[in-house]
């Protein structure tokens, strides 16, 4: 264990330069087939194709002599070096240096600073920042001295992640974090013990670290009846395995706050006796000791959520709760022995902690009303502080009967339902109160929903089978990539206030239309679809998708570039207009391109679309933004706001070194078009 983390050390501490070394040697390796430590021309071309090259055969021998120096008629260390720097020579990027670069060989410190003014928008802090990019991405000691930056350099600038797509200052905690825990959307996770499908799948603690390692802030715990008066954890009714409720609690208290300092929520879905109750009550105590939440902050009635900052560090249950949090705190007040206190209106009876006390649920099957009794012990009930569960029947309803501290569970079906038929309602109930979605019970293969639908109102916790990848869950993770991973993202202002009149179904002003123009320039060392297949090289194309309210939800793709996946170029220009850019992201998908069947998917990127880094924001008319979309297409210079997108898989992990080149444009919209829509 202590060898792998030192491995993982290693590599995570590598620079730019040090991750190419290292892929570099690792290619010649691959490549030198009977491990000689030299390549023939032969085992060039076979390394060509594993890398998704496909070059003509004179072309690639040119290179190849240009590059045996020691004319041995093999590649040796500096050779291959030499060969694979004439194979990635980026003709888009040497003439983007040429433009700013006097004598084409570096650019000065004003060039460069002319360059990042001009092209990536940077302006006021130009040249402290150009200073800055040339210390830390200049290869050359003597470059760094005389404060030039060589085309390595510029290479490397453009592909770091100061030149990502992704805006860096998004990427520490940049909100605030101060405000009531309903005006933030919260990662959540549905049947988080789940590793595997809802009939049949695999129940273990791992779900629990995947899902708390990933700033997963809200996991959730199905507790049953278990033997020898043990609480175990499973999917009830199932053939779903089995594990301790012991173990469970025990692997929350060491991974809860590894990714994320603030607070995690365990949502208690609990079917204990009475006896097994207070075992669990008894390990959530001593097990998560001073981390759990079993009252108020400072004792008082509180009249609205406490914060994320304030909650720092904190374990809260969700579960149901006999009572109010008034009568909680009255309880406290009193010197005298526990005692059954009267039920208050629609509240449920409290019970001492001596006896149990009987819920009546009533359920709905179908054509008949059934009765089930369940038994909810008080010392389990008092753990429940905020975040009290209660049924929905209407907004109307919630307004008038519930509290602020008391929380809403939804079906995927339900919410969606409701969005569309009452959505300017559920963004006013999600202002006050918490709003937990899961998924339809249909879903047995553990497949998820999109959770933009659901965000769209408001609703905080969209929980998702986080072991299920896909695009659902890529625009789940590029939601919460931003803000330190931290699990807590600040909603929108219309998403924050009681009296909003947004409805995304209808959306109004003052939400400002933009037009996003992408120019999709060149992809990088995209990885083979089919590693089985030697002499398969990918056929790539870029997708680019965006998520929001509905009128914005709409893709675009490039044509595909036949027979390379090494250095592919489009140079194509793809233009987007979004009503309400802060609910927007935006997801680049690249694919192989297949006439026979669908096309298989080789990476993607999700980002908001508020944490883009891009290059311009100007104002201008719809005509005028298509004329500029179309002007784009026809010129082949470049243009400013250049970005790297760095692609992931499926399980968003990178991919490392594959990325695509784009350059990046946003216009404010400040003329429409008659009736082209209520703005």
């Amino acid at each position: 264990m202590r060898g792998l983390q030192l491995l993982v050390d290693l590599v995570t501490s590598m620079d730019q330069k040090e991750r190419l070394d290292q892929w570099l040697s690792d290619l010649f390796q691959r490549g030198d087939k009977n491990q000689d430590g030299r390549m023939t021309f032969e085992e060039v071309r076979r390394l060509l194709r594993l890398m998704n090259v496909e070059m003509d055969q004179e072309y690639a021998f040119g290179l190849f002599q240009e590059a045996d120096m020691s004319n041995s008629g093999t590649l040796e260390g500096e050779e291959f070096v030499y060969f694979y720097q004439a194979l990635t020579k980026r003709t888009e990027v040497h003439e983007m240096f040429e433009q700013f670069s006097d004598d084409g060989q570096k650019l000065t410190l004003l060039e460069f600073v002319d360059f990042l003014r001009e092209e990536q928008k940077e302006r006021e802090r130009a040249s402290d920042l150009a200073l800055e990019l040339i210390d830390r991405y200049e290869p050359s000691e003597s470059g760094k001295l005389r404060h030039v930056l060589s085309l390595d350099g510029f290479l490397s600038y453009l592909c770091s992640k100061d030149g990502d797509i992704f805006n860096p200052a998004c990427l520490p905690i940049y909100q605030d974090m101060t405000q009531p825990l309903t005006h933030y959307f919260i990662s959540s996770s549905h049947n988080t013990y789940l590793v595997g499908d809802q009939l049949c799948g695999q129940s273990s603690v791992e779900g629990y670290i995947r899902a708390l390692k990933r700033g997963c802030r809200c996991v959730e715990v199905d507790v049953w009846d278990g033997p020898n008066g043990e609480p175990i954890v499973y999917h009830g009714h199932t053939l779903t395995s089995r594990i301790l409720f012991k173990d469970v609690v025990a692997t929350v208290k060491q991974y809860a706050f590894q990714a994320s300092e603030y607070p995690l929520i365990l949502s208690l879905e609990n079917h204990c006796t009475w006896e097994q109750q207070l075992t669990m009550v008894r390990h959530l105590t001593e097990i998560l000791d001073d981390q759990l939440l079993s009252s108020t902050l400072d004792g008082l009635l509180p009249t609205q959520l406490p914060s994320p900052e304030q909650l720092k560090g904190k374990i809260l249950v969700k579960g149901k709760k006999l009572g109010t949090l008034e009568d909680d705190l009255e309880d406290e007040e009193e010197v005298t022995e526990p005692q059954l206190e009267r039920q208050q209106g629609s509240e449920l009876p409290l019970g001492s902690p001596s006896e149990p006390v009987t819920l009546e649920l009533s359920h709905l099957n179908k054509d008949k009303k059934k009765k089930s009794r369940s038994v909810l012990c008080p010392a389990l009930s008092a753990l429940v502080v905020y975040l009290k569960s209660v049924s929905f029947r209407s907004f109307t309803h919630s307004k008038e009967n519930y509290h602020f501290y008391e929380i809403s569970s939804f079906s995927e079906t339900k919410a969606k339902s409701l969005v569309k038929e009452a959505g300017n309602e559920f963004v006013q109930h999600n202002a006050w109160q918490l709003s937990r979605v899961y998924p339809s019970g249909l879903r047995t293969d553990s497949s998820n929903y999109n959770p933009q639908e659901l965000w769209n109102v408001g609703c905080q916790m969209v929980a998702m089978n986080m072991q299920t990848a896909g695009l659902e869950m890529d625009i789940c993770d590029g939601l919460f990539r931003q803000n330190s991973g931290c699990g807590y993202v600040l909603k929108p202002d219309f998403l924050r206030d009681i009296q909003s009149s947004f409805n995304p179904e209808k959306p109004l002003s003052p939400f400002k239309a933009q037009t996003l123009l992408v120019q999709v320039i060149s992809g990088q060392q995209l990885p083979k679809v089919n590693n089985t297949k030697e002499r398969s090289i990918v056929d790539p194309l870029v997708r680019v998708e965006i998520y929001g309210i509905r009128p914005d939800t709409t893709c675009q793709e490039t044509n595909y570039v036949e027979n390379n996946g090494f250095n592919p170029y489009w140079g194509q220009t793809l233009c987007f207009r979004v009503l309400v850019p802060e609910l927007a992201m935006l997801r680049f998908v690249v694919q192989d391109y297949d006439w026979k069947s669908r096309n298989d998917f080789i990476g993607q990127y999700t980002l908001p679309w508020t944490c883009m880094k891009q290059g311009e924001t100007v104002l201008g008319s719809l005509a005028n933004t298509l004329a500029l979309a179309a002007s784009l297409m026809l010129l082949s210079c470049p243009f400013p706001g250049y970005r790297h997108i760095h692609l992931l898989s499926k399980d968003g992990i990178s991919i490392h070194p594959a990325s695509i080149f784009v350059y990046i444009c946003i216009r404010e919209m400040e003329e429409l078009q008659p009736g082209e829509s209520e703005f």
